[in-house]
């Protein structure tokens, strides 16, 4: 046994040396080595893990240069004050729940949100009502809210207090932002947006829409996943000055008081790149995507969904600097993720029918041509599967009691046939597609049943159930 299994673990990886179109954005250090400035923060990166000596500033009282980078951040994204997140979106998530509601007030909530948001909502005692996800039949992919659903919610729901919705999902697809917050600040509803997979939008025209510069009240996004910047590090934009007060307050309290200047050093880096380079660098990124994205859809059996597709149908957009690389009905996608790991090309996650890459600035060329070259040499037959089709028909189940009621009760497991009629006391999320079923405090009826046992037939992973059991309240 190793005495340093992490470390040891880290390491292997490493030295596989594979390509990356995953998280995090700096793409195996390249996006530091960039500028003299970057390298100069690499050689010395150790150094740089230092605390609140005299001279550097302080987090949670930033009047030097902390100060002034948070300036430049807020100026260049376009926003009222703008925050350093050393613990990640899900920071970031909890600072705006409880910044913008009140225990017991009613929010409109997108149902595939971040697990922080359905956390939030139970720490501060919310009322959530849900908006229905689409799941696009042709290519068997998660898509964003249902916008018909959307105006009928609020509609509804005129006495919410605001709404919390999830710009970009994993797969990059992008709901009409300028209407959905039109509409909700049109029924005084504040509009909170998980953007952690857009922390590039904005930089460059060709890109979506920024939910900064849309005017959402609040903002958050991962700099980590598409930036030159270490994970676990985020921004918050603020747009309303009303709030900053109470924002100032929750950020003490969902940050830590001894912030890494590591990770403080990269998001300001981050920042300096994007608004440097990003405008040229994002042309170019978007070029040499679109130029592969139709080589590969050359081969067979393999598609990739295109930002057309996404447009004429749905109205949505979708991030041109990803892949949603689609295989035919009988192929899967878990298999071809495991093959192209096996080549030494790291993607970001995979479900039945889609593996999604993400891309950066510091991916080159060289590294799509491979892409492109394994993927025509690969023996596609190798995948072939017994076609999963994620459920599309899916409703929102009865609410019985609030998710933090819920969490007080008394709770046991049974078996899936024996839950009907009864209360969930977890959250039960297949994944693929991440989009929950049922949430605790939720009535099961006979038609989530069907889904479960349907789920489980396919063998798809889901989170709340284990050994075909489910956790319900007594």
């Amino acid at each position: 046994m190793s005495k340093l299994p992490l470390v040891e673990g880290v390491l292997k990886y490493v030295r596989e040396d594979n390509i990356s179109f995953s998280m995090p954005g700096h793409k195996n250090g390249r996006g530091f080595f960039t500028t003299l400035k970057g390298k100069e923060l690499m050689d010395n990166f150790i150094n740089c893990d230092i605390t609140e000596v005299d001279g550097v500033d302080n987090l949670h009282k930033a009047e030097g240069i902390i100060k002034e980078s948070s300036e430049l951040l807020s100026k260049f994204y376009g926003s009222e004050k703008s925050y350093f997140l050393v613990n990640g979106s899900t920071s970031g998530n909890l600072i705006m729940i409880f910044s913008s509601f009140n225990e017991g007030e009613k929010i409109i909530v997108d149902r595939n949100c971040h697990k922080s948001v359905f956390n939030g909502i139970i720490m501060r005692k919310l009322k959530p009502v849900y908006i229905k996800n689409i799941i696009d039949t042709e290519y068997n992919a998660p898509f964003s809210i249902d916008m018909e659903h959307f105006f009928k919610v609020i509609q509804e729901n005129k006495d919410a207090k605001g709404i919390i919705l999830t710009y970009p999902n994993y797969y990059g697809v992008c709901f009409d932002i300028e209407k959905v917050i039109k509409e909700a600040q049109k029924n005084n509803m504040k509009v909170l947006i998980d953007s952690a997979h857009g922390a590039h939008f904005g930089a460059n025209d060709n890109l979506p829409k920024s939910a900064v510069k849309a005017k959402a009240d609040m903002v958050v996004v991962s700099a980590h996943k598409t930036l030159a910047s270490v994970t676990q590090t985020a921004f918050l934009h603020v747009n309303n000055k009303e709030d900053i007060d109470k924002v100032n307050f929750y950020f003490s309290v969902f940050s830590s008081t001894s912030p890494s200047y590591l990770f403080m050093c990269t998001m300001d880096y981050a920042r300096y790149y994007l608004e440097s380079y990003g405008e040229k660098d994002y042309d170019n990124l978007i070029y040499l995507a679109d130029k592969y994205r139709k080589r590969i859809e050359k081969i067979d059996h393999i598609n990739i969904i295109s930002r057309e597709y996404v447009r004429k149908n749905y109205d949505y957009d979708l991030d041109p600097t990803r892949y949603i690389l689609n295989l035919d009905k009988g192929y899967n996608g878990n298999l071809l993720l495991d093959y192209l790991r096996e080549k030494s090309i790291q993607c970001e996650m995979s479900d039945t029918f889609n593996l999604v890459l993400i891309f950066s600035l510091f991916n080159t060329e060289e590294e799509f041509q491979y892409l492109y070259n394994t993927l025509k040499e690969c023996d596609i037959f190798k995948f072939k599967a017994n076609s999963i089709e994620l459920v599309n028909n899916y409703h929102i189940p009865k609410e019985q009691i609030l998710p933090y009621e819920a969490m007080e009760k008394r709770k046991r497991r049974v078996r899936i046939s024996e839950a009907v009629g009864c209360i969930c006391g977890e959250n039960v999320i297949p994944y693929p597609p991440g989009i929950p079923i049922i949430m605790m405090g939720e009535m099961i009826d006979k038609d989530i049943i069907n889904m479960l046992e349907y789920y489980i037939e396919n063998h798809i992973n889901i989170l709340g159930i284990d050994e075909n059991k489910i956790t319900i309240l007594e």
